[in-house]
């Protein structure tokens, strides 16, 4: 699992406190996406979970360090969400919390990692409550999400809540160009689109996520000209998320520009595109666009099993009316 440098700061404070017996049982690290929240969690479970600590590490050499490195350590638990569906359910929860009240399977610690939590369903939340607030002998929960208003709130306040900040901007651009080699506006950009968050700004760096983001670019510029339709081939593909996304942002970005606000940008590398749609779209279409966009990004994340090109060509086709009848207003 990668390490990187803004998570030293809360991985010293979080361990400090475990050492001297002050460690909470259950902890929520709330952050934005990209910022390596996994790799902390990954990292305090190793030491909790290592027969042999060295002060705030872990050895990585005995047999518990070994399991856990090579991802099949018994006392570890993770709660996912089943394939092709976005909720965790009550079940999930029960087959964990039977296991907890055997004893460790290596003699230590047992840890809990729920790496989704607002995936969890309301039965699932309150099941997992009721584990949280009577927890077995030497049991850690750790829980993470990047909105903590999306938690229950009894759970929530059963939880130590640490948030992860965003590091700064310098420190991050340093990062990035050890990781990949790019001119210093391709970086910002990056950073930018990816809300400071480096580590998601590298996956966007990379050759096949940068172009398909040019071909979401291209795409609309070529359909501002014509039928908005014919981006329907470049959202419908793998990561369309990600392709709503990135288009938003250009809307987001046009109206910055409609503000006099340039210089607040994401899609820095696209200035002429942004222009171009803060001068096709007037401001109150493009706030509703906006809204649409994110309405149809929300509901292919909470709807399983939902139509995927069947909303996107209900969208389009809505947006390219809304257009049309809203600019003859």
């Amino acid at each position: 699992m990668h390490w990187y440098p803004w998570l030293n700061c809360s991985y010293r404070q979080i361990l400090t406190q475990y050492i001297v017996n002050r460690g909470h049982h259950a902890l929520l690290i709330q952050s934005s996406s990209g910022m390596g929240s996994k790799s902390l969690i990954g990292a305090i479970a190793r030491w909790l979970i290592c027969h042999q600590r060295k002060e705030i590490r872990s050895c990585g050499t005995c047999y518990s360090c070994r399991l856990m490195r090579a991802g099949n350590h018994p006392d570890v638990y993770h709660i996912e969400s089943e394939k092709s569906q976005n909720t965790i359910g009550i079940d999930s929860i029960r087959q964990v919390k039977d296991k907890l009240h055997h004893h460790a399977s290596l003699g230590g610690a047992k840890i809990v990692c729920l790496l989704e939590a607002h995936q969890l369903t309301a039965s699932a939340a309150n099941a997992l409550l009721k584990v949280i607030e009577e927890p077995p002998s030497n049991t850690w929960f750790f829980l993470y999400l990047r909105d903590f208003e999306r938690l229950l709130d009894t759970l929530r306040s059963r939880c130590l809540l640490w948030k992860l900040s965003i590091p700064n901007k310098e420190l991050s651009l340093i990062w990035l160009r050890r990781q990949h080699s790019a001119d210093l506006q391709k970086h910002n950009t990056a950073l930018r689109l990816s809300y400071g968050g480096p580590v998601k700004a590298l996956k966007l760096l990379s050759e096949s996520c940068w172009r398909h983001r040019l071909k979401v670019c291209d795409a609309l510029s070529e359909a501002i000209n014509g039928d908005l339709l014919s981006l329907l081939p470049v959202l419908h593909q793998n990561n369309v998320i990600k392709c709503i996304e990135w288009l938003c942002s250009l809307l987001v970005d046009a109206a910055k520009w409609t503000q006099g606000a340039v210089q607040f940008i994401s899609n820095l590398d696209q200035e002429s595109l942004v222009m171009r749609i803060a001068q096709w779209l007037p401001k109150h279409v493009l706030n509703e666009s906006m809204h649409r966009w994110m309405m149809c990004r929300y509901r292919l994340l909470t709807i399983s099993g939902i139509n995927c090109e069947l909303l996107l060509i209900g969208q389009l086709l809505q947006w390219e009316y809304n257009i049309t009848y809203q600019k003859d207003l």
